[in-house]
Parts: structure tokens; C-alpha cells; sequence
């Protein structure tokens, strides 16, 4: 008679402890998740003021609220050179560059420069040229290791020319060295049209 309640109770006590393992098991592994990976943010405009040492401004904005949607991007320049879509610079002429990233696809916009600064260690901006300029990093716009950023930079024009100038924001979690393009991926690549006279 006793024998069936025995098992009754080996069987119990054999499913309360599965229980108890599977439930300790699991709750083991949800802690052992790895963290999220960044994930990288939506940059709907580029901004790029340069200043000279005159004081005069220039703007150049990049703008894609719709990011990959049918839309295509606006571009504006401040000045602009009469009769084209481009900028324009006087030349011979230095110009410190300042860099603002936004999201505006929420409201109120989302600052990603101050992202940026805070992940300097992450981010190198690279500038490529097809006129009559040079543009270095500004001494300090650098990362804790010394690498420079990019959001801030000093520019210098030649003679009367008309080209390009291309940013590129490169996200280089770990592998950043300082030299472009390095490895990391393409946060965002823009192309502004220049004049300079």
C-alpha cells in the first residue's frame, strides 16, 4: 500500500527540484546577457560653420529628415556663389571649421555633437578635397589618447578655384588610430560644393 505513495512522492520531489533547477538555470543566464551593442544613432543633418579671422561666417547644411526615404537631401549654402550651388569662400584666407550634428527627426532636435564629444574615443571625422584648400585638425579637438575628432578644425584656401570638400564621420569603436579612413564604419558622408574667389 505504500509503495504507490512512495512513488507519488519520489515523483514530486523529483519534479519540484527540475523545478527549481530549470527556474535557477534561468535566472544564471538572463543575468549573464551581454550588454546591448550602441547602436548608432540617426544624424539627419551636417552643419559645417567656418569663421574667419575677420569674423564673416560661412555655412554650408546638409539636411535628410527622411534619412533613406524618397526624399532627397537639401543642401544650403551661406553665402552662396552667384549662379551655383556651392559655397563661398574668399581666397587665401584662413578659417577656423566647426562641425553640429542633429537628429531632427524627433522634437525637440537631438544634439549627436555632444554624443559625439562624449565618445571622442569612437569618432574621427575625415575631410577630403578637391580645390584649393588645406584643412588640419584643431589642437584641441583630440581624445583622451590624443587622436583628433574633427568637429573642430583650421582651413586655409589658395588661389580661385571650384571643387568638393567631402566629410565623412567614421565610428571606430576600438580600432581608432587617428588615420583616415581607419577601420569602423560610415556614420554619415556628405559632399559640399565649393567655390573659392
Amino acid at each position: 500500500m505504500n509503495k504507490p505513495n512512495t512513488l507519488v512522492s519520489r515523483w514530486l520531489l523529483r519534479f519540484f527540484f527540475s523545478t527549481v533547477l530549470f527556474a535557477t538555470m534561468l535566472l544564471v543566464s538572463c543575468s549573464d546577457d551581454p550588454e546591448p551593442a550602441n547602436e548608432e544613432e540617426l544624424i539627419t543633418t551636417l552643419t559645417l560653420t567656418l569663421t574667419s579671422s575677420t569674423g564673416s561666417a560661412i555655412t554650408m547644411t546638409f539636411r535628410d529628415l527622411d534619412g533613406d526615404g524618397l526624399n532627397p537631401p537639401v543642401f544650403t549654402y551661406s553665402p552662396q556663389a552667384p549662379g551655383t550651388s556651392a559655397a563661398l569662400l574668399e581666397a587665401n584666407t584662413a578659417y577656423t571649421g566647426s562641425i553640429e550634428l542633429l537628429n531632427e527627426s524627433e522634437t525637440p532636435a537631438e544634439d549627436i555633437t555632444e554624443e559625439i564629444e562624449e565618445e571622442a574615443d569612437e569618432h574621427l571625422f575625415c575631410f577630403t578635397v578637391s580645390s584649393a584648400l588645406n584643412i588640419v585638425y584643431a589642437y584641441d579637438d583630440e581624445d583622451d589618447d590624443g587622436l583628433p575628432v574633427g568637429l573642430k578644425t583650421n582651413w586655409e584656401t589658395g588661389d580661385a578655384s571650384t571643387g568638393t570638400i567631402t566629410i565623412v564621420l567614421r565610428h571606430q569603436p576600438g580600432v581608432k588610430t587617428g588615420t583616415c579612413p581607419g577601420g569602423g564604419e560610415t556614420d554619415i558622408e556628405v559632399k559640399f560644393n565649393v567655390v573659392i574667389q
